[in-house]
């Protein structure tokens, strides 16, 4: 492990932009002050005209190992997120086997330690029928309980409401929930079909995955946590309606949390004439209404993570019909980037953006020594160029099905270099992969 010397960053850190010399030794920041320049160091970065930010910690991706390795895997995915300027990610149970057994969730672990270079952790996944597999978790084993309350795969769709009521009332740790109401859905799909039969318009979407299957879901989330005082985190909320639903101000007084994600933050429903299923998610991106919404509920507090929910599917996939298509967006190479874009367009503040993209998660998820640029904590770090401008081109994409959805877009920051625990991972466009993550642990 290289030691490292960062000077003159412009460090956005605790709510506050300073000019400071950030000193790593043995993975850990051992300094942060002026002046730092004749500590001794394997490696120095002048920093100047740059900004420094944690990592970001993104809450939520399916980078598909096992079983749907020809989309993604640990290896690749987590190369591109690290690329993307982020340090640390937690992987959804919908994998082939479902991450539904203790015994699956440390095979993934196992896994992750021999391929993944950005730090990692997994969801337990709940299902209508291992409600003691839940109970038996070890708070510190996983990142959280995922609860499907809507269309998903196999058997992944809890909707039988004696085991949500169970789930909700006995689970041991932070329970995170998809919220869309499946029979809204089906409805919805049955009166497009009769109308358009199979070629039914991609800009559909957001009509089939409605407004309404989003929030008789979500609210019921909500109802299910406070009558069992559930520590419940809501993901990808997509509609102006379900921001009612939670309160604003600090999360860290919260029982009842809530994310959004950078798709839903960046694109609308504009956007399907030219991007048709290349923006297919679930839940469905919506109208330019709900989107600035979710912005302004980034600022008020009532939203307190940013995520990606990075979903690869072969580019073969992704070219077919509405239904036919599956639903899903890769993401973590150019989220923070597109996150950085508010910033440029003066919506949202670089220390908004820290709070909700790595100090934010870290204190959800009861992360230590991570999220923060402090004295002792792991160098998880981000050198961003704001003033450098990338324009996103198909042979730069580092996912493993090839493609994105924000090809041909021209953002105004660039990532610079990526440190995963005091190891330059990533620097002007390079992996060195040499020093792989570690396991995300949990004070709980």
């Amino acid at each position: 492990m290289k030691d490292t010397l960062i000077l003159n960053a412009r460090m956005i850190n605790d709510g506050r932009i300073t000019e400071e010399d950030v000193w790593i030794r043995n993975g850990r920041i051992e300094q942060i002050g002026s002046n730092l320049s004749a500590k001794p160091a394997d490696l120095v970065i002048d920093a100047a005209e740059k900004v420094l930010m944690p990592g970001m910690i993104d809450d939520q991706v399916h980078f598909r190992e096992p079983g749907a390795t020809h989309k993604g895997d640990l290896y690749t995915e987590s190369r591109a997120a690290v690329a993307g300027g982020i340090t640390s990610f937690m992987d959804m149970p919908n994998t082939n086997p479902l991450t539904v057994t203790l015994e699956a969730l440390e095979n993934k672990y196992t896994v992750a330690a021999q391929k993944s270079l950005a730090n990692y952790a997994f969801y337990l996944g709940a299902t209508n029928d291992n409600i003691d597999v839940i109970r038996a978790l070890d708070p510190k084993q996983a990142c959280g309980i995922k609860v499907f309350m809507g269309a998903s795969t196999g058997n992944m769709l809890v909707d039988k409401e004696e085991a949500l009521e169970a789930i909700f009332r006995d689970a041991p740790i932070l329970v995170a929930t998809h919220c869309e109401d499946t029979p809204i859905i089906l409805a919805n799909e049955q009166a497009f079909r009769e109308q358009f039969g199979e070629d039914v318009p991609m800009e559909s979407h957001p009509e089939i995955r409605s407004e309404e299957a989003c929030f008789r879901s979500s609210s019921f989330a909500v109802d299910l946590a406070e009558r069992h005082g559930t520590r419940l985190h809501v993901l990808h909320l997509s509609t102006a309606r379900e921001m009612k639903l939670f309160q604003k101000g600090p999360l860290d007084n919260k029982r009842i949390t809530a994310e959004a994600c950078v798709h839903h933050l960046f694109f609308d429903d504009s956007d399907y004439e030219q991007k048709q299923a290349f923006i297919k998610c679930n839940p469905a991106i919506k109208s330019r209404m709900d989107r600035d919404a979710i912005r302004q509920a980034l600022k008020d507090g009532r939203i307190d993570v940013i995520g990606t929910d990075h979903a690869p599917h072969t580019l073969d996939e992704k070219c077919n019909s509405y239904f036919s298509a599956p639903a899903g967006l890769p993401l973590v190479q150019y989220a923070l980037p597109m996150v950085l874009e508010m910033y440029h367009d003066q919506l949202l503040s670089l220390e908004l953006i820290v709070e909700k993209t790595s100090h934010g998660p870290a204190r959800l998820f009861n992360i230590p020594d991570r999220g923060y640029i402090r004295e002792g904590y792991w160098a998880d770090l981000a050198l961003v160029d704001l003033n450098k401008r990338e324009r996103v081109e198909r042979e730069d994409v580092r996912y493993k099905c090839g493609w994105s959805p924000v090809e041909g877009q021209v953002f105004r920051s660039t990532i610079e270099s990526t440190f995963i625990n005091g190891h330059l991972a990533y620097h002007q466009g390079k992996l060195d992969d040499s020093t792989l993550g570690q396991r995300l642990t949990f004070n709980r």
